[in-house]
């Protein structure tokens, strides 16, 4: 009833008195079913048609519209068809039985080009081919065209001109499946322009072309064209299908994912604490390994200071020695005063010399003796000596051994460090104990040195006595010269042993050098140890994460490979089943095959029935036109008169 008052009140706004035949279908028709409206058999005038058009703009509840048999003008067609290219609900559009001319075919194709929404038009008894001027810029809106699927172009007087048009059109479109072209006069050349265009078509699924002087092999042709397309039809509508279960199972999947992705973000919220406590535990047991640390410096600065200790006790024993070279100069000096004084009083007792020559010779063999003793003494003393330097080397190799030792223990504590932590405090503890013995030893060693040394220069100091008593006695004797040449030996060998002392002391000095050095080394190599203690951490805690991110990607992948699996073997089920399925749409498509050639045979008795149907319809419809005509003819000569 709505449409009705829109009619009626756009009637009174152009001040156009409604057509009551009209009016009554509308209500007729409205209240029958609310969408559709039946205009058949109504002789619609222009004012009507531009009313409707306007009512077909503003009412949006009209999805079906039928206009056939309306006998439509030129300009109410015109007119009416503009109003429908505005409206966004009619999606079917009945237009049998108006004859349409060349102005109202313009605005059909108009309409099929501009409108979005009409899904079937029929075109019924037309003669819409008639015009091929207008006809063309219809098949060029159907072209364009992207919602028709069913069109009616049957009685339209369609020769091989206009098929070609539509056959062009058919090219472009990709949506019309229903087109029915029965009884047009297509003919053979028509049939074959339409067979290449449906071989690029593939929407159409049912073309009738029955009554136009086709050809059978072209219409069978047509007809296997019509089934690839139909079969096409219905694989894309199996495929669709199947689309939209796998999508539903990929979605099932997708959920099934951030599912797990949340149980594995919780796994992974729970290892993340899980670090944080080993973390924490390791920043405990750093802590401990830095206390261990620091009382392992403490251990190496006690072993510092001894080494100091022992150094200073060195420097003593190197004073101790330049004191002993004093000593042996001043005895050189006192020895060369006394030669000085005994050659005086060798010359003013040269006479006593003489008397006391016998006397002499026997206390010269004393004297030989006591040479021969001293040289003893002296082999005792390069011996000593020598001792005293192989003792000074081995002090030395002990030296390098222990610091070989400092330094392999600290490799090994590097080595063993994160295998041995509960450890390495007992192994500090054992290792400072056993320096401090060897310190100990080093002590006792350079205490009983120095022991013999001063025992040494104590009886030096008594050969010294007895030396210079004898000397006194070689005074007197005339072979002084062996005397003097025997000191001559003991001031070469005094030479030798300030050398050796020399020596020693600079071996002393690159000692203390070599001391400081492994000082700093031991501070360098503290601080390495710090170091790489903090590198060690940060890699084994990146180590950690990357772990961790890898075993999350594992099983994330893992994840996926599973379903894949399932969706492989899934596939591989709905492959077996499409292909038994495919075995029998086969067998009932021969069964249908069968059943489709009775269903022909049976149409084409009752095409004879709407054959003979439609030329009685023809005849009815001629007589009324020319009824129409006589009345029109009539009305205009008596209007003429008046």
């Amino acid at each position: 009833m709505d449409f009705v008052r829109t009619y009626l009140g756009l009637c009174k706004e152009g001040g156009v008195e409604p057509q009551e035949g009209v009016v009554a279908q509308i209500q007729e028709s409205r209240a029958a079913h609310s969408s559709r409206l039946d205009l058949s058999g109504q002789s619609l005038s222009l004012d009507t048609c531009s009313m409707l058009a306007r009512a077909f703009q503003k009412d949006i509840t009209l999805t079906n519209v039928s206009l056939s048999d309306c006998m439509l003008s030129e300009e109410g067609a015109k007119v009416l068809l503009t109003g429908l290219c505005g409206n966004t609900t009619v999606k079917i559009l009945d237009l049998k039985g108006n004859n349409l001319k060349s102005a109202g075919v313009e605005v059909l194709g108009t309409l099929l080009a501009c409108n979005k929404t009409l899904h079937r038009l029929a075109l019924e008894w037309n003669a819409l081919g008639v015009w091929d001027e207008a006809f063309s810029p219809f098949c060029q809106g159907l072209a364009s065209n992207s919602v028709l699927t069913q069109l009616d172009l049957r009685n339209n007087q369609i020769n091989h001109h206009g098929a070609s048009e539509l056959a062009l059109a058919l090219k472009h479109n990709t949506t019309l499946e229903v087109l029915d072209l029965r009884w047009n006069n297509i003919g053979l050349l028509g049939g074959r322009i339409l067979l290449e265009a449906l071989q690029k078509n593939k929407s159409i699924v049912q073309l009738e072309l029955a009554g136009n002087n086709i050809p059978s092999d072209t219409l069978k042709a047509l007809e296997q064209t019509i089934g690839h397309n139909l079969d096409r039809q219905s694989t894309l509508r199996e495929n669709h299908r199947k689309t939209q279960v796998l999508s539903k199972e990929i979605q099932t999947l997708k959920d099934k994912r951030s599912h797990q992705v949340l149980s594995l973000m919780e796994t992974i919220d729970s290892q993340r604490e899980e670090i944080q406590f080993s973390n924490r535990s390791t920043s405990i047991q750093i802590g401990q390994l830095q206390e261990a640390l620091n009382e392992r410096k403490s251990a190496l600065n006690s072993l510092t200071a001894k080494l100091q200790m022992t150094e200073a006790a060195l420097a003593l024993s190197e004073e101790k020695n330049h004191n002993m070279g004093e000593l042996m100069t001043q005895v050189k000096v006192d020895k060369e005063e006394q030669r000085q004084r005994h050659s005086r009083e060798r010359k003013k007792e040269q006479e006593d010399c003489v008397l006391r020559e016998g006397k002499l010779f026997r206390e010269i063999q004393n004297l030989s003796e006591t040479n021969s003793q001293l040289r003893n003494k002296v082999e005792e003393m390069e011996r000593w000596c020598k001792s005293q330097q192989h003792q000074i080397f081995e002090l030395k190799q002990e030296m390098t051994n222990s610091t070989a030792e400092l330094k392999l223990r600290l490799a090994q504590a590097e080595d063993r460090l994160e295998t041995e932590k509960r450890r390495s405090k007992q192994a500090l503890r054992d290792m400072d104990s056993l320096r401090q013995k060897q310190v100990e030893h080093v002590n006792c060693h350079l205490e009983e040195s120095e022991r013999a040394l001063q025992e040494r220069i104590f009886k030096l100091e008594g050969q010294r006595i007895q030396l210079e008593e004898q000397e006194h006695v070689a005074s007197l004797q005339e072979k002084h010269r062996s005397v003097h040449s025997s000191l001559q030996e003991v001031q070469l060998h005094c030479s030798q042993q300030k050398q050796t002392i020399s020596e020693l002391q600079a071996k002393t000095s690159q000692q203390s050098i070599e001391v400081d050095g492994l000082r700093r080394r031991i501070e360098e190599l503290q601080q390495e140890l710090a170091g790489k203690d903090q590198e060690k951490v940060a890699e084994v805690s990146q180590v950690r994460v990357e772990l961790q991110e890898q075993i999350g990607h594992l099983q994330a992948e893992r994840t996926v490979h599973r379903g894949l699996k399932e969706k492989i073997c899934a596939l591989e089920r709905e492959i077996k089943v499409l292909s038994s399925n495919h075995r029998e749409v086969l067998l009932d498509k021969d069964s249908e095959m069968s059943s489709i050639l009775e269903k022909l045979r049976l149409k084409e008795a009752d095409i004879r029935r709407i054959r003979e149907d439609e030329t009685n319809r023809a005849s009815y419809l001629q007589s009324a036109i020319l009824t129409y005509v006589q009345g029109s003819t009539l009305r205009h000569c008596s209007s003429s008169k008046k």
